[in-house]
């Protein structure tokens, strides 16, 4: 599956995005970081303007881009920072860039921008960032979980939640944002997509009828041995094909997000530049999810994979080096 999505791969190859730790070296036009500086970055080596082992996460030093690198305080242990990079990129990818969702970026001091943000799946380690976003940047927000993880997602700055299990989820936000100028939608986990159309349809008014996509098909049952690739492409095929009839009938944009795509724009240093060191300093930004933490070494990163393939719920795999 690797070779059709990013053929440009040249195997060996190192993987991984979420790093934290001690900064060893730095290049001869970094000048916002030294040695001995604690930082939590992205990686971005699977990424086609990359495309080097050397900016991959799973190795014991790490090239990392310093527009996609902040700072940490003492008190923010690096089990706990690293479970932010990627999916904080993601967030942040489909919330504020320009072909996105394209909303106002995130500040030290709030300013209430009077609109309403959908996150579907609230909880997920995405989720937990967009939220945290979006309310730094002004956003009110009603976000979708288990109700299990009801005060979690509230913790994190949502005004709303709902159970994205019940029959009526889609219908109740509709009807909580009636009175609300809707911003648009961050659709995130199996189902997802189905639910923001329906939202987004009826709550955009006049306004943009946008959703930023992070969800994919996901098999309803293990597909037989030796057939997973090819469900995979059906399954996705149909997805596909069936939500874009869905947006085009009901004049909805929609796209899905790449997480590395800010490292190539000005979003990548608004984030991990301009507002998350002090965020962090402060308290204002939670390292969220919690960090769920399986080993010591890089001999434990298949394990790691193997119980994120399992599910995990309100947590984020941790491997130490």
């Amino acid at each position: 599956m690797g070779d059709m999505m990013m053929n440009w791969v040249q195997y060996p190859f190192i993987l991984g995005d979420d790093v934290a730790g001690e900064v060893v070296e730095v290049g001869p036009l970094v000048s916002r970081f030294k040695p001995g500086d604690r930082v939590v970055g992205h990686a971005v080596s699977i990424d086609k303007r990359s495309n080097r082992a050397s900016e991959g996460a799973f190795q014991e030093y790490v090239v990392l881009r310093d527009n996609l690198v902040s700072t940490i305080p003492d008190d923010l242990s690096f089990e706990r920072a690293c479970v932010l990079p990627l999916c904080l990129s993601t967030a942040a990818c489909g919330l504020f860039m320009k072909d996105y969702l394209g909303l106002a970026h995130p500040m030290s001091k709030t300013q209430k921008t009077g609109q309403t943000l959908v996150v579907w799946g609230g909880s997920t380690s995405l989720g937990s960032n967009a939220i945290q976003l979006a309310v730094a940047a002004g956003y009110e927000v009603i976000t979708t979980a288990s109700p299990k993880n009801f005060d979690y997602v509230r913790k994190l700055g949502a005004t709303e939640v709902f159970d994205y299990r019940s029959a009526t989820a889609a219908a109740d936000i509709i009807s909580a944002l009636k009175k609300r100028s809707f911003a648009g939608a961050i659709a995130i986990g199996d189902g997802s997509m189905e639910a923001c159309i329906e939202i987004v349809a009826v709550s955009a008014g006049k306004g943009r009828k946008f959703i930023s996509q992070a969800s994919l098909p996901q098999p309803k049952q293990s597909p037989p041995k030796g057939m997973a690739l090819v469900s995979f492409i059906a399954g996705f095929l149909w997805f596909s094909a069936s939500t874009f009839l869905k947006c085009k009938m009901k004049g909805i944009q929609y796209k899905f997000i790449w997480g590395d795509d800010l490292m190539a724009n000005e979003v990548g240093s608004a984030i991990y530049e301009h507002f998350l060191p002090e965020a962090l300093a402060t308290g204002k930004y939670i390292a969220a999810p919690e960090p769920h933490v399986v080993g010591h070494g890089l001999e434990h990163i298949q394990a790691a994979l193997d119980l994120v393939q399992k599910g995990v719920s309100a947590r984020k795999v941790v491997v130490t080096v």
